[in-house]
């Protein structure tokens, strides 16, 4: 629960008369969000996850937008979250388009047509959208969820940016770390992409006859962005993706190495769409029909069991975690809605006047029509319901 009696005071006074929401702040924030956001569709696609771009822009808003444009510590603070909503949008898109491919299926076939929507004005509805929506949907929160639960809420993303920005108007060049990060960073991947003196992917594999580690694979990719997800995230959320790493190449896939036969996991892959047959080479893996063997075991166990065991671990976390914060989610709903109707002759101040509720609801409403009646929006929506296929064509 918050406590009542303790009333946050933001850096920059309430009633404050200074620069925020201006257009080079915009334009700045745009740029940078378009260079993080193509950051993280990379690093997404790469590692299968992003880190948030806010600390690194807030320090390059400082360094560059300070120094050169002088820009105040609000309009630095608009410089960072317009950077890192964009790369937020990135990660959101990357993340969920592709899911098109499997959940998009033609009645008659059967085969997968969402390839059909991986194109730009799809891909660019999409992230307008849910950009906007995203946004609509946490300003009943934002009191209940920042403002009331300021004191026990730690937000140690948003708590770091905000130490940068306030350390940045105090003065210092803090920045030099970053600038010799990237420095260091481009000479490492020139090393080892284009003169490959430093291999990208070192491994040890164990062979199926091994007494004790059958089939067992260790390897890393050791590369700059990696360093860089690492230091970002810290060790304890690193340490639990290298212990998930460790349980699938080290214990899950020696033991069933041991315990399930190499036909087995053909069968699998041939269920999967992996493989096409028992007499057909192939497969993830490369199956071989003649010796009945895989060219590397590991790989094919895999693709055809670890995989799958890691995405249910995977939806299992996001429902146990979506049914905790049911509770917390409802209670901050209601609390700002009922903020929010609160009317009265006082003046708000610039940090509470906050976007009209009937904005939120009408324009949330009027975004999930639109999204249904949309024929860019991927998936059979009510567009293709209303009017028969060879109507359209």
């Amino acid at each position: 629960m918050s406590e009542p009696n303790k009333v946050f005071k933001p850096y920059v006074a309430p009633d404050s008369l200074m620069k925020e929401f201006t257009p080079k702040a915009i334009i700045l924030g745009g740029i940078f969000g378009i260079l993080f956001g193509a950051a993280t569709v990379y690093l997404a696609l790469k590692a299968g996850l992003t880190v948030s771009a806010s600390i690194p822009i807030a320090v390059l808003a400082i360094s560059l937008g300070k120094r050169f444009l002088k820009t105040t510590i609000l309009e630095n603070n608009i410089i960072q979250t317009t950077g890192s909503a964009g790369e937020s949008i990135a990660a959101g898109v990357v993340f969920t388009l592709p899911a098109f491919l499997f959940l998009s299926t033609d009645e008659t076939t059967g085969n997968s047509v969402g390839i059909e929507y991986f194109s730009y004005w799809t891909i660019l509805t999409l992230a307008i959208f849910g950009g906007i929506l995203g946004t609509l949907m946490m300003i009943p929160l934002r009191r209940s969820l920042i403002v009331q639960e300021h004191h026990n809420l730690p937000y140690p993303e948003g708590t770091a940016c905000a130490s940068v920005l306030i350390a940045g108007e105090k003065g210092g060049d803090f920045a030099k770390p970053a600038y010799l990060g990237l420095g260091v960073a481009t000479v490492y991947a020139v090393l080892q992409h284009l003169l490959h003196i430093i291999s990208a992917t070192p491994t040890w594999i164990t062979s199926q006859k091994n007494k004790y580690f059958p089939s067992a694979q260790l390897s890393a990719d050791i590369t700059p962005e990696y360093l860089g997800v690492g230091y970002i995230i810290g060790p304890k959320i690193s340490g639990v993706l290298v212990a998930g790493g460790v349980l699938a190449w080290m214990c899950l896939i020696p033991l069933l190495a041991t315990l399930v036969s190499p036909d087995l996991i053909a069968l699998q892959q041939i269920k999967l769409g992996m493989l096409k047959d028992m007499l057909t080479a192939g497969g993830r893996g490369g199956w071989n029909p003649e010796t009945h063997e895989w060219g590397n075991m590991a790989t094919a166990i895999y693709w055809g069991y670890v995989r799958q065991i890691g995405a249910g671990a995977v939806a299992a976390g996001g429902f146990i975690t979506l049914m905790k914060s049911i509770p917390t989610i409802v209670s901050a709903f209601k609390g700002g809605m009922a903020s929010m109707g609160e009317k009265g002759a006082v003046a708000l101040s610039r940090t509470e006047n906050d976007l009209n509720f009937k904005v939120v609801i009408f324009g949330s409403i009027g975004l999930v029509a639109l999204m249904a009646f949309l024929p860019q929006i991927p998936g059979t929506n009510i567009f293709y319901k209303l009017i028969p296929a060879n109507q359209n064509s």
